[in-house]
């Protein structure tokens, strides 16, 4: 029994081991050097075109697989990556969002930031996008930067509060921001009661379904279109 016991434990810290592990690569930048290079490859393969609106930005990104779709008529590149942070896409801003030189870019990042285990402070968040901020408009000075507001979710209700408090200090940065935008998308995805809508969540209740996509692309897609225009009038030009 004892013998058994022994091995239950060491396994038991093996397992809690190989999961801080884990965490610990996510928690690091050079962990998704893979997910660039599949990029940078799909690139050389098909070269996107220049000057389209660029979404960048963590899991919510990553597996908005219709976006294509549901942006149309606008022109728009998806680089999303796992369960990045804004510390990481500003890390690889010079491989994957500076090369498209994109008129526009949707950041959706800082939820990752705010949660367990990194549990970065809403300053911490700030300072990061600041820092994008800086990245992007020293390069491309003329490019439109949208930031999504950190989305409320089941899964992190509990940190509700700091993300509330973050979004309250990006806001306020970008406000004063040439050519930055602050995209709240929390009041609908609340109920009559400020509870957030388990409806619009995968099982996990922290990744959006396809209702969830639908009601951001209901809030980002006019924004964009009243910003670019002639892309809604070519596609009308031409029948679409």
């Amino acid at each position: 029994m004892k013998k058994a016991l022994r091995y239950f434990l060491a396994l038991l810290l093996l397992s809690f081991a190989a999961a801080g592990y884990v965490l610990w690569s996510i928690g690091n930048a050079d962990s998704w050097e893979s997910s660039i290079r599949k990029f940078e490859a799909e690139d050389l393969a098909h070269p996107p075109k220049l000057g389209a609106i660029l979404f960048v930005g963590s899991s919510s990104i990553n597996f908005w697989h219709t976006l294509a779709r549901d942006m149309e008529p606008l022109n728009v590149i998806n680089r999303g990556f796992g369960g990045s942070q804004i510390a990481h896409v500003n890390h690889y801003a010079g491989r994957i969002v500076l090369p498209y030189r994109p008129r526009a870019i949707v950041l959706y990042a800082g939820d990752n930031d705010l949660s367990w285990p990194w549990s970065k402070s809403p300053q911490t968040v700030l300072n990061d996008f600041t820092r994008f901020v800086a990245i992007v408009h020293t390069g491309l000075p003329e490019t439109w930067i949208y930031y999504i507001s950190i989305k409320p979710c089941p899964a992190r209700w509990s940190n509700w509060a700091t993300v509330q408090q973050a979004n309250r200090m990006i806001a306020e940065f970008a406000s004063g921001q040439e050519r930055v935008q602050f995209i709240d998308v929390t009041p609908p995805m609340l109920d009559a009661h400020g509870k957030v809508r388990g409806d619009l969540f995968r099982w996990d209740g922290l990744h959006l379904n396809s209702r969830g996509y639908a009601l951001w692309t209901s809030i980002i897609k006019p924004i964009l279109l009243e910003r670019f225009p002639a892309e809604k009038t070519a596609a009308q030009a031409q029948g679409r």
